[in-house]
């Protein structure tokens, strides 16, 4: 029986921890997995343009063996030219696999019901599961565990937020998400995150003050305007530069280091110095979405 991955949400913390395994032994011994997708295609089928998720597919495919069909829709929505439960079901047909960068979470289920080849979420409008993995993953090499450990999330409650704090639930990482008021996390994804949390001793809370982000061990952020959004710039510098990452939030928080999952605007959520300061990660999280994400096809295909 096929199994898509839409969401962690669904996962055990058993699970959600042996993938974690897999993706670090991936990374440290690739020459193991070399052949794990050979005779394998994977469709990838994007509405929305990317460079790290294109690419670390791309590549990551090709490591395993495998091979990627690109298909881009140039930005535009998927439905229109033909009903997206009869594109996902051709899709399946060829491919052995179909990872989708899509608007909307219901498109996901739509082509997760309709194929009968695993869906993989590579951003949605709820969701960014393939990024929260990468994201253990960078914490476990610095820490070298992420139960226990504590990050804030700063900046707009969105699908980098829900699955970070899924994840991390998870794995029993303590997350904080602190927004403006209006810009909170989904409340339905947050008592879920808890839920999880409950199993492992974790704490996911959120806040609107900004110096509830004292004693972390990580600062995340994301842009604070999402693709496609037409809200003013004027008008979102006026609600969120008061969440800016900056040096004197840093050193009030006594993080000791930054992420943020890209792509970065400078001088807006997060400063330059910042970014290329000794305390940055982005560059490992990029590098890791490959190696989560080669975790997840690994455990979906390789059977």
């Amino acid at each position: 029986m096929k199994q898509d991955l839409l969401t962690f949400g669904v996962w055990s913390p058993q699970q959600m921890q042996s993938l974690l395994e897999l993706a670090v032994h991936i990374k440290h011994h690739p020459a193991d997995y070399k052949n794990i997708l050979a005779g394998r295609s994977v469709v990838a089928l994007f509405e929305k343009p990317s460079l790290r998720t294109r690419v670390s597919f791309d590549i990551g495919i090709n490591k395993l063996g495998g091979h990627l069909v690109y298909l881009d829709s140039h930005a535009n929505s998927l439905a229109g030219r033909e009903d997206i439960r009869d594109t996902a079901a051709n899709l399946a047909c060829w491919a052995d696999a179909i990872v989708a960068r899509v608007f909307s979470h219901h498109t996901l289920k739509t082509m997760a019901d309709a194929a009968n080849a695993p869906v993989i979420n590579a951003l949605c409008d709820k969701y960014h599961p393939c990024q929260a993995l990468a994201d253990y993953l960078t914490l476990h090499e610095q820490f070298g565990a992420v139960k226990g450990r504590s990050l804030a999330y700063v900046g707009d409650g969105n699908n980098v937020t829900h699955s970070l704090m899924i994840v991390g639930a998870l794995l029993g990482c303590n997350v904080l998400s602190v927004t403006p008021e209006g810009h909170s996390a989904s409340p339905e994804i947050v008592e879920l995150a808890q839920t999880i949390a409950q199993q492992t001793g974790a704490r996911i809370e959120k806040s609107y003050a900004i110096d509830a982000v004292k004693g972390v061990d990580v600062l995340y952020t994301d842009t604070w305007l999402s693709m496609g959004n037409k809200t003013p710039l004027a008008e979102i510098k006026e609600k969120f530069m008061p969440y800016q990452v900056n040096e004197t939030l840093f050193a009030k928080s006594g993080a000791r280091y930054i992420m943020h999952c890209q792509p970065v605007h400078r001088e807006l959520e997060i400063t330059s110095r910042l970014i290329d300061s000794e305390a940055s990660l982005l560059m490992q999280q990029a590098e890791n979405r490959m190696h989560g994400q080669n975790a997840i096809l690994t455990h979906l295909l390789a059977k």
